[in-house]
């Protein structure tokens, strides 16, 4: 059984995604045993705990600096003995101590098709806006590890999603969570679980 820590910020409908697929049986031989995010206010706390699931909040705030933070997320992750390791809209930046510890086991999913409107500065609805001002007419999902660059670690799956005429970010926003990020997510991680794809 894959062990799995989820990393999210904000609402958590990737996190969703992984629980229906766990649910409906889509995710095979993988469970979710930690939710953490670093804003207490945080939806997807909420839905690891109607899940039964752990749900914590570690913020950088609670902390002197930013290296006492990274040492208390890390600690609470190496409790739960994790075999993956998924940053779902986890918007801090990961400790090297972390990626160093958890080598090729830790994927995040970006909402563009890697490596077009990725690496710094480029997150959430940022994404979207570059993608339209750019004039794309193809957008999408990627899941990847995690290396210590940003958006660089290789690619996992890719999802394509069009993009339409009139579309604002929000609306390509939530294109791109439907028809990608919440396939291509559930995908690998199944694919993980099931040594379709290989963890390091």
């Amino acid at each position: 059984m894959l062990r799995i820590g989820v990393l999210v910020s904000g609402g958590g409908t990737n996190l969703q995604a992984i629980f229906d697929g766990i649910d409906s049986g889509a995710i095979r031989r993988a469970e979710i045993q930690v939710v953490i995010s670093n804003n207490v206010g945080a939806y997807a706390l909420e839905r690891a705990r109607g899940h039964g699931v752990d749900a914590l909040c570690i913020s950088p705030k609670e902390f002197a600096n930013r290296e006492l933070f990274y040492q208390a997320l890390l600690a609470k992750l190496d409790e739960y003995s994790l075999d993956l390791i998924v940053l779902a809209g986890f918007l801090v930046t990961i400790p090297v101590e972390m990626i160093r510890r958890y080598p090729n086991r830790i994927i995040n999913i970006h909402p563009s098709l890697i490596p077009s409107f990725c690496g710094v500065g480029y997150y959430g609805l940022k994404v979207h806006e570059g993608a339209l001002k750019r004039g794309v007419k193809v957008t999408g999902a990627t899941v990847h590890f995690v290396d210590e660059g940003v958006d660089s670690g290789p690619i996992l799956l890719q999802k394509a999603v069009e993009v339409k005429p009139g579309d604002t970010p929000k609306t390509l926003q939530q294109r791109v969570m439907e028809e990608a990020e919440w396939v291509i997510l559930p995908k690998a991680i199944d694919m993980i679980a099931n040594g379709e794809i290989l963890l390091g």
